[in-house]
């Protein structure tokens, strides 16, 4: 399980000394209990992969928006740490599809619902998103969206 691999990861990354991946592994598993909490859950208990993967695009989904605004606020030192996190976030997420991947299957979805205008782009997406989910950037398939109409 993801929660399991993450807990031990801790453990070889104060082995190795490796601050700035002990960190986020730190926090995920901080965050990992939050969400247990917050679902009624004991603490102690784990998630399964599926919930643990939405708390981890959770956290990477802040690093990005994080970089975003030390980028516009000409603190090049934090986006190199929110970077860096962020890579390490990314190791424990499934690769997500490329654009091109993308475009093929909103095109099959936009012919398969009749969606000929812009005002069945919020149908569009919706029902792009439960197919894609986890397997997409929703900005990247929003973009793909956008470009169609």
């Amino acid at each position: 399980m993801l929660h399991e691999k993450i807990k031990n990861s801790i453990k070889e990354a104060m082995i190795a000394r490796d601050t700035v991946r002990l960190e986020v592994l730190r926090g995920m598993s901080a965050s990992f209990m939050n969400e247990l909490v917050a679902k009624g859950r004991k603490p102690n208990e784990l998630l399964t992969d599926e919930e643990a993967l939405v708390v981890i695009t959770r956290l990477a989904k802040q690093r990005k928006d994080s970089i975003e605004q030390f980028k516009k606020g000409n603190r090049e030192d934090l986006v190199k740490e929110e970077s860096a996190q962020l890579a390490i976030l990314e190791t424990y997420l499934p690769k997500l599809m490329e654009r091109e991947e993308v475009e093929k299957i909103v095109k099959a979805k936009k012919e398969e619902l009749g969606v000929i205008d812009a005002t069945g782009k919020g149908i569009l997406m919706a029902e792009t998103m439960k197919e894609l989910k986890g397997k997409a950037d929703g900005a990247v398939v929003k973009q793909v969206i956008d470009s169609l109409f």
